[in-house]
């Protein structure tokens, strides 16, 4: 198959694929999803990403009708029904299916889709430009919900500005990315970033840097930093599924970072074998 959609058991070509209106996602984004990448069909990092899963589940209340390791295994069997083994693996749970009401059913049943298209890991080795947004956003970025409006339109702002991503920030504090975790690296060789409190939502990526920068011993930070010290700061790290540690080169303009290269480049390349050497055949 080029492409998959898979629906609570049905699958078929994403074109050929529909869902109930009244799946509560349709109308309230009431739902909450996870994304990973693929490689010699094997899924990087599934685990985490499922635990990160079942923990947003849980604050929500949301009745997920597989075990943790029943989900696992339905994305894992699925992946290998595409042509391509480099893929984009996308799955989300909606809470159910009701006619609308804000309430939700009492026992509602949650809807399971996960969709699957060709795509490999984006290059981590070139810089990324930024623009920095004041965070409007709700206060529970650490759940990885289907209410996305607001990255939606700082996305859109920022490929206006001709940028990769766009920074929040509230009050001066940098919390993260419109789809990703931001770090930087300061001049005395430690990493620091935001702590994984209920302004970010704490990525697997992110988790898979401060364990690499341990292994390596610099030291890692979980504490909030500003917008100015992002801004002198010796690198600045872009971290998620997609990108695992990514450069700064350019926040609104102004170039950044370029003065730790050997470190960024050591946990470019030890990210990148694990990655290599987790989806290896």
């Amino acid at each position: 198959m080029e492409n998959l959609g898979y629906y609570n058991g049905r699958y078929d070509l994403l074109e050929n694929m529909t869902v109930p209106m009244n799946d509560r996602a349709c109308y309230f984004g009431d739902g909450i999803f996870e994304v990973a990448y693929c490689r010699n069909y094997k899924i990087y990092a599934l685990d985490e990403h499922m635990d990160r899963l079942y923990e947003s589940a849980d604050i929500l209340g949301l009745n997920i009708p597989h075990t943790k390791s029943e989900l696992s295994d339905i994305i894992r069997s699925l992946v290998t029904k595409l042509d391509s083994h480099e893929q984009l693996v996308y799955w989300q749970i909606s809470r159910g299916t009701q006619l609308r009401n804000h309430a939700p059913e009492r026992g509602l049943k949650a809807n399971v889709w996960i969709t699957l298209r060709p795509m490999r890991l984006k290059d981590i080795y070139t810089p990324m430009s930024l623009i920095s947004l004041e965070d409007t956003r709700f206060f529970h970025c650490n759940m990885k919900t289907l209410n996305l409006i607001p990255t939606v339109i700082a996305s859109q702002k920022a490929e206006q500005a001709g940028a990769d991503e766009a920074v929040f920030h509230r009050n001066g504090r940098v919390t993260e990315c419109a789809h990703s975790n931001l770090s930087i690296s300061q001049s005395d060789g430690s990493l620091r970033t935001a702590p994984a409190d209920n302004l970010i939502l704490a990525g697997v990526a992110r988790a898979h840097l401060i364990r690499m920068c341990r292994r390596f011993g610099v030291a890692v930070h979980e504490e909030p930093y500003t917008l100015d010290e992002l801004m002198a700061a010796d690198e600045v790290i872009v971290t998620s599924s997609g990108t695992l540690c990514r450069p700064v080169a350019t926040v609104d303009g102004i170039k950044v970072g370029g003065k730790a290269p050997v470190l960024l480049k050591k946990l470019q390349d030890a990210l990148m074998q694990d990655f290599m050497d987790k989806t290896e055949k």
